[in-house]
């Protein structure tokens, strides 16, 4: 099972989910007002994502999905 973590830093307003752990070689694309996914540099994979200026109660949580488990096989 994935172990999912959050970093909250209110001094900085910035909270960061990882569902997987961080990597030395990691890369970021913004997705738009100030969510920013985090993936593997090698596979390209999301592990995280981080929102800027982040404050309990924000509603931009609205519009992140993700989903994490197994595709089934194709028969």
């Amino acid at each position: 099972m994935a172990q999912v973590k959050v970093f909250y830093e209110p001094e900085t307003e910035l909270l960061t989910v990882f569902w997987q752990p961080p990597r030395k070689e990691q890369i970021s694309t913004e997705l738009g007002d100030g969510v920013i996914l985090i993936k593997d540099s090698t596979t390209g994979e999301p592990i995280g994502l981080e929102i800027l200026s982040y404050h309990p109660g924000d509603d931009r949580f609205d519009a992140v999905s993700v989903e994490l488990g197994q595709l089934s096989p194709i028969q």
